[in-house]
Formats: structure tokens, C-alpha cells, sequence
């Protein structure tokens, strides 16, 4: 199978209007994939007593933790290390992540530490031209001051948000794009964001495809829709088509 096809996965907060995992695990099913990057929505990853019960119901109903996030990093290795336990449990090697601009050299050496005792990578998410870390100047500086347990959660849609191509994001770090959400925008006269199906709006598929082919990217394409979150499924199953067309 196609490697990019193996690593497709969902993002649960796409389904945040429903609370009860075996229904969107189901969910995840009916879009025609079987992994899922599991948000907060989902589960208290601080309340490691429901970390067995979450994990058993995904493993039921066949879909795959593939990784979790997006996990907030400020200098609390107490809680912090509930994340790499739930990662361990689960089986999965990847975390999404945002780290506190405040405690920014202590939020890194922590989260190194624990990446690496846990073998996990690190994923910062780029959320948009409002965030920190939604630049690539940015980006650059935190690469330049952490290790490669560190990288890059591409977000495509917020990359567009901070009037960025996403394949120049790829270009500028081709040995730190760890994982991928898959989301596309279109923008209002007042620039403000609204979701569309994947390769609808301002993504150029072919484009990302053909760069991710040339980095030989192996990691998780996560696609995420935050529209119509009382009935996401049909949305999404259109993105993975429209991608699934340019491989």
C-alpha cells in the first residue's frame, strides 16, 4: 500500500460535538480510516485512571491512536509525563504541541527529555498568523534551539492563516515536518478563516503531495475539518477522496 495511504488518519476534534468515544470511533470508521490523533475533547490526559477504558474502546472498534495532541508544554514534567504514558499505553509516537511562549527554554529541555526517554516525537502545531509559532522565522529560531525530538506539526490551513504556502513551510524545514494536519481555508474580505473540504479551498494537493513525496515523508496525515461538527463525516470523506485522487 501506498505509504501515504497507510499513515491516514483523523483528528477527534473534528468530532467534538460527540463526547462518547465509541461513537466516534465508529465515526472515524464510516470516514473509511482507521487511525485518529485523540484531542482533549476526548479524554483528561492529566486523569491517568481513564487512560485503559479510552485506549480499549478505539482498539474495539479498530481504529488506532496514532497520536495525540494538541498538548499544551509549560515547564510541569508532572503533568507533562501523563502525555508520554498515554502515548506509551496506546502505542502511538507522536505528539502534537504548543509550548508556553513565557517558559520557552525550560518548556524545551523538558519536553526533549521526555520525548526522547519515551521515544516519541514532539510536533509543534503552527496555528495561524496570530500564534508565535505560526511562522516560519519562528519555527526557525525554536529548531535552531532544540533537538530533532522536536519539529514541525504542519497545519495547512493555519500555514494559509499566516499567509504562508504550506510546501514553503516544507521547504524551509524538510528534516522537521514530523506530521500533518490536513485542513483547508478559504477567507472571508475581513481574512477571517472558514473550513472546507480538503483540496477545496486554497490547498494546492498536487503541490504538498509532490513535495511531501520529494522530503519522503513517513509520518501521520492527519485530516482535520472543524466545520459542520454535528455531522463532519461526509466533509471529510470528500477531503480523503480529493486527496487519495493526487497520490
Amino acid at each position: 500500500m501506498n505509504k501515504f495511504l497507510e499513515n491516514l488518519g483523523v483528528q477527534s476534534y473534528c468530532f467534538r460535538n460527540f463526547k462518547d468515544n465509541k461513537v466516534v470511533a465508529k465515526m472515524v470508521k464510516e470516514t473509511g480510516l482507521d487511525k485518529i490523533e485523540l484531542c482533549g475533547v476526548h479524554i483528561d490526559f492529566l486523569d491517568t485512571s481513564k487512560f485503559k477504558e479510552v485506549i480499549s474502546i478505539y482498539n474495539d472498534e479498530g481504529v488506532s491512536i496514532y497520536s495525540i495532541g494538541v498538548q499544551h508544554f509549560s515547564n510541569n514534567e508532572t503533568n507533562e509525563r501523563k502525555y508520554f504514558e498515554f502515548v506509551k499505553m496506546c502505542g502511538a509516537k507522536y505528539i502534537s504541541a504548543d509550548f508556553d511562549i513565557n517558559k520557552i527554554f525550560d518548556c524545551f529541555r523538558i519536553a526533549e527529555k521526555l520525548a526522547e526517554e519515551y521515544g516519541v516525537k514532539i510536533a509543534i502545531h503552527n496555528h495561524g498568523g496570530w500564534h508565535w509559532l505560526g511562522n516560519i522565522q519562528s519555527l526557525s529560531y525554536v529548531f535552531k534551539n532544540t533537538s530533532e525530538r522536536i519539529g514541525l506539526c504542519l497545519d495547512t490551513a493555519w500555514a494559509l492563516d499566516s499567509r504562508i504556502d504550506p510546501v514553503k513551510m516544507i521547504e524551509a524545514f524538510p528534516d522537521r515536518i514530523y506530521s500533518l494536519h490536513l485542513k483547508d481555508f478559504i477567507f472571508e474580505r475581513n481574512r477571517k478563516p472558514v473550513d472546507v473540504v480538503f483540496g477545496e479551498g486554497n490547498i494546492d494537493i498536487e503541490k504538498l503531495i509532490n513535495k511531501l513525496k520529494e522530503i519522503n515523508f513517513s509520518g501521520p496525515l492527519i485530516f482535520e475539518y472543524e466545520g459542520e461538527p454535528e455531522n463532519p463525516v461526509p466533509a471529510i470523506k470528500k477531503g480523503i477522496e480529493n486527496f487519495k485522487k493526487k497520490i
